[in-house]
């Protein structure tokens, strides 16, 4: 499932092309996703004007000139393409071993938004695990999607004595309190073992000792790991691909995930990578490093 790097990657990658801009006709070629679409979905979004969009963990956020908010979530294998007159997708750029391309016309490609310049966003999803859903913008925060949401990790905001006031007395493992979205926000299961990595803290260490000092480590790691994660395009593992097409490259920086059995890359560390099960996820760590 796309994560917090992958889906701001894709927000970056949409804003040229729909910030400011207006969508004059949709076509939807299905009832629903995950969930049905809202009710008189293509009509309401038709002539709208992108005024913002941003991001709420792993959710995308268009804000329309009419006080709705179209609220995106990509899935499993979702994806949102550019064609058209703002396109950066060239043909053949896409990796699906499919007969599809992404140009709206395959099995796949469900959802087609077009601007008033004739570029348009298309909406793939193999898998069907994604939603679109629409929202009254000023209570975006109450929503049932929202409502309990942690804090942004790249908010000046999320600091490390925000965390530790959060893990207070938790007795789960810290990486099981780490994929709470009420913990923290947008973090999925592959930025969370990297961060624990470069904090050198174990993931199986109890969240309520993940205080004072290693929270001061674990907050800059989880910052980092994030903002390199983005600047790289994301991970590409499965169907996750940019809005250009092109995919992410982060997963050949990967220091710990999906290395079981390699040697750790810390300095002068001479231990190997380790997997776990945790609350039914895969877990890679150095028992060597982290603590």
């Amino acid at each position: 499932m796309p994560e917090l790097p992958e889906v701001e990657t894709v927000r970056r990658g949409l804003e040229p092309a729909l910030m400011g801009h207006s969508l004059t006709h949709i076509i939807v070629k299905r009832p629903d996703l995950r969930i049905a679409f809202p009710p008189r979905f293509a009509e309401r979004v038709t002539g709208r004007r992108v005024m913002r969009l941003h991001r709420r963990a792993k959710y995308l956020l268009l804000d329309f000139d009419n006080d709705e908010t179209l609220v995106v979530h990509l899935g499993m294998s979702g994806r949102l393409t550019i064609h058209g007159a703002m396109a950066p997708v060239k043909p053949g750029r896409f990796h699906h071993n499919t007969p599809e391309d992404g140009s709206g016309n395959g099995k796949h490609d469900h959802v087609v938004f077009e601007t008033e310049e004739g570029t348009r966003i298309v909406f793939t999803d193999h898998r069907r695990f994604g939603l679109m859903a629409l929202e009254n913008t000023e209570a975006l925060a109450s929503a049932a999607m929202f409502k309990g949401l942690g804090p942004e990790p790249l908010d000046e905001s999320f600091t490390p004595a925000m965390l530790s006031a959060a893990l207070e007395g938790k007795r789960t493992p810290i990486k099981s309190a780490l994929l709470d979205q009420r913990v923290v926000a947008g973090l999925g299961n592959i930025y969370v073992c990297e961060a624990l990595f470069r904090a050198r803290i174990s993931p199986k260490r109890l969240a309520k000792t993940v205080t004072g000092e290693r929270s001061e480590r674990l907050v800059p790691a989880i910052k980092a790991v994030l903002n390199d994660a983005i600047r790289a395009g994301g991970s590409s593992l499965r169907d996750y691909a940019r809005a250009d097409g092109e995919l992410g490259y982060f997963q050949h920086h990967f220091a710990v995930y999906d290395r079981e059995g390699k040697p750790c890359p810390g300095k002068d560390c001479k231990g190997k990578i380790k997997r776990i099960v945790q609350s039914g996820r895969s877990t890679f760590y150095c028992p060597s490093c982290q603590r």
